[in-house]
């Protein structure tokens, strides 16, 4: 039929799951990158999390008025969605590794992982978003 189209199923299936294939993710410069970003943002994580917990004990019992006027400071709120956007790709990088070890059909690992980066990237932006709510609220 020309051009690598066929209609009994085979081709067009073989396409649909290269289509969704990381190739880019895999050989040893991709892992290298990986395992270093892994360690990068788990050792970010450290004082970013301590820093957190501390901060959410010291706001037991206050108002939510307090809380608002808490997230409302420059520096916590650059904090808070830096925190987030670490804690969410570190997440990601994670369950990758995860995704890659122990699914071993290839279109399911590969819709597996993009739906794992997409709900890390919609979590980040959410929780973003409602920070900045907070921030630039009355």
């Amino acid at each position: 039929m020309g051009m690598g189209l066929s209609f009994d199923g085979k081709n067009l299936m073989h396409g649909f799951i290269n289509f969704f294939r990381f190739r880019s993710t895999t050989g040893a410069k991709h892992a290298t990158a990986h395992w270093w970003a892994q360690r990068v943002t788990a050792i970010l994580l450290i004082p970013l999390l301590l820093w957190f917990v501390a901060s959410i004990i010291s706001l037991v019992g206050a108002e939510q008025e307090d809380v608002r006027t808490w997230i409302g400071v420059p520096w916590v709120s650059i904090l808070l969605i830096f925190m987030f956007g670490v804690l969410f790709h570190h997440t990601q990088l994670g369950l990758q590794v995860v995704l890659e070890d122990y699914v071993h059909t290839a279109w399911l690992k590969s819709i597996s992982i993009i739906f794992v980066k997409t709900a890390a990237f919609v979590l980040f932006i959410a929780s973003s978003f409602a920070i900045l709510i907070i921030v630039f609220a009355e």
